[in-house]
């Protein structure tokens, strides 16, 4: 029996300069997320679309919640197959193109975690977890390119 799981999200445009949206170039392409409970995520669109690069996009925000789910699935499997991590970090890509028209799309990401484990783990048992997390991994289960990984494993 599947369960439904609703997730809310409140997005306040930031960027009116006073006039709206009466000219293109008069107003801010920025907003905060306002998740009550939470400190507000201030964001911008894309640099290459004049936003604000010291600001979270929307691309950013994709590529992060997918790394980040793929690492909490990780830690999870690995406790369950009695892999001890001690440390993860990530610095994933994503590729995107951007069509004539404006339009753009993910072509693909790829994920690069660098894994702290004990030294002695089974450093294939270790790698083999992220064949499996695709399978359950809310983000990546959702979107509609290749999700890849390339591994790395400290033993200390």
């Amino acid at each position: 029996m599947t369960k439904k799981h609703e997730y809310q999200s409140k997005i306040v445009w930031t960027g009116n300069r006073g006039e709206g949206t009466r000219t293109y170039k008069g107003y801010d392409r920025t907003w905060e997320i306002r998740t009550p409970g939470k400190p507000p995520v201030p964001c911008s669109n894309d640099p290459l679309l004049g936003g604000d690069p010291a600001l979270h996009n929307p691309e950013d925000l994709l590529v992060s919640a997918l790394s980040s789910c793929h690492m909490l699935w990780y830690l999870h499997l690995a406790s369950n197959a009695g892999i001890a991590v001690s440390g993860y970090e990530d610095v994933p890509v994503a590729v995107g193109e951007t069509e004539a028209s404006g339009a753009g799309r993910f072509l693909s990401a790829t994920l690069r975690p660098k894994i702290t484990v004990p030294s002695g783990t089974d450093l294939g048992a270790a790698d083999a977890i992220h064949h499996e997390i695709h399978k359950v991994c809310y983000i990546a289960r959702s979107v509609n390119f290749p999700v890849n990984f390339e591994a790395t494993y400290v033993e200390v």
